[in-house]
């Protein structure tokens, strides 16, 4: 069956006191909107929908970032969950497939759980996802007759034996598109908050004589995020399930408590991670590597058999071959570096290509950048680049070269040349102790006219 997403999105959350709207605070490196739509795309949807109200133009820009092919409807007036469906229906004009209605502000739906939504409905009407809490406090209840749903109650009106049911209402539901909003158009809302509820579509349909089941999830999945100390706390939980994941997958943290995963982190099996390693989006790290203390990845590729660390940063754009050694205090952007090449000291290595078993001294620096516009360095194999050395970029430095420490190099350097490029030592006897008594003599004139 096709399937159309609708990601309810457009709620202030003024409880989070903040000008970016809810939906587009970060969990694990992603706007929290990004996992909902993430989780929905495993279905393969034909349409997605995101229905934008408070910062529609941000959530808007951070959505069609995600996937240029969303389409993103506004929500002028918040009126409901219903109501906020409705909006959708243009979008949707003339598909008969399957309409998933999911929550910007509910990150952590799992894949395997909208599969078995889509599963159900093959043989009901509407199918509602429930949960079974710790503590079901004020969650709607779903009342069940066998499997088949009849209906949802709100806490509110619930009778104290309906009170005591414990399957509750996570407001995701799916249903086929025309029915979705047959039923939505049928909604009222005679209620306190003169409000149209989606919850309401299961007691008429229903009425109508149509199917209508639960199925159910982990209360973890069904995490609702409508403050700063809740968006704190997800992004812990999701933290120590992911680290969990990849230790069962064969990566060993000696502190996982203090490494922080992306959404999208990968990371091979015997890769060993020390104590306080942060991982931004775009993160893939082969097997067998090994990411030293204090490192922060982000955009990257680490290579089997790679040593990166301690205190190293990888930016976006760095690639490295196998057998890499990237060291301490060292900075590497938007650059390859090829096999065995080790960057291992103070240095940064930016818009560059470091060739195979390359050594780059501790203090280098590309000076890629003139203001205006990023320049290449090439390095080619096997290369040794002096300690301090500037390689002002464009420039290349050929297969074999060496340059002298302290170089400031302007123009490329052909294969194994040496490359001097310094000012030469000159020295003065005693010039070092009449500068001193000249300085001093200064200082003590400037304190006595104070």
């Amino acid at each position: 069956m096709q399937t159309a997403l609708i990601i309810l999105a457009a709620g202030k959350g003024t409880r989070m006191n903040s000008d970016i709207p809810k939906v587009l605070h970060p969990i694990a490196g992603a706007p929290m909107l990004m996992h909902a739509l993430a989780a929905g795309a495993t279905l393969d949807p034909m349409i997605r929908v995101v229905v934008a109200g408070h910062g529609a133009e941000a959530v808007r820009a951070a959505t069609l970032e995600y996937d240029v092919t969303t389409k993103v409807v506004e929500q002028t007036e918040q009126l409901g969950t219903a109501h906020a469906v409705a909006q959708a229906r243009p979008a949707l004009e003339g598909f008969e497939g399957m309409a998933l209605v999911l929550y910007g502000d509910t990150p952590f739906i799992q894949p395997e759980t909208l599969e078995r939504m889509q599963d159900a409905l093959a043989s009901h009407d509407v199918v509602v996802l429930g949960f079974e809490p710790k503590d079901p406090a004020r969650y709607g209840r779903l009342v069940m007759e066998g499997e088949t749903l009849e209906r949802i109650v709100e806490f509110k009106d619930a009778t104290e034996a309906e009170r005591a049911i414990t399957l509750c209402n996570s407001g995701v539901v799916a249903c086929k598109a025309d029915l979705l909003f047959d039923l939505v158009d049928a909604v009222g809302n005679e209620n306190a908050a003169q409000e149209y509820y989606l919850t309401d579509v299961i007691g008429i349909a229903r009425a109508r004589g149509q199917s209508a089941t639960a199925v159910t999830c982990a209360e973890w999945e069904t995490l609702g995020i409508n403050s700063r100390a809740e968006l704190a706390a997800a992004e812990a939980d999701f933290q120590a399930r992911a680290r969990a994941a990849i230790m069962e997958d064969g990566v060993t943290l000696i502190a996982p408590e203090t490494v922080f995963l992306a959404r999208d982190t990968v990371i091979g099996r015997d890769t060993v991670v020390e104590p306080n390693v942060f991982f931004g989006p775009g993160v893939t790290v082969e097997s067998g590597a090994t990411i030293r203390a204090f490192s922060h990845l982000e955009g990257c590729h680490v290579a089997r058999g790679d040593i990166i660390g301690p205190y190293a940063r990888l930016r976006p754009g760095t690639e490295l071959a196998e057998d890499v050694r990237i060291g301490n205090f060292v900075e590497i952007k938007n650059a390859q570096i090829a096999e065995g090449a080790k960057v291992n000291h103070l240095s940064y290595i930016g818009d560059a290509f470091v060739g195979a078993g390359a050594n780059i001294g501790a203090g280098t620096i590309t000076c890629n950048y003139d203001g205006v516009m990023k320049h290449h360095t090439h390095i080619g194999a096997g290369a040794f680049i002096g300690s301090n050395t500037m390689l002002v970029a464009p420039v290349t430095i050929g297969d074999g070269a060496l340059t002298g420490s302290g170089s400031v190099i302007t123009s490329d350097v052909e294969p194994h040349a040496l490359a001097l490029a310094r000012a030469p030592q000159v020295e003065k006897p005693g010039m070092a102790r009449k500068l001193f008594e000249m300085l001093k003599a200064k200082k003590a004139q400037m304190q006595r006219g104070s």
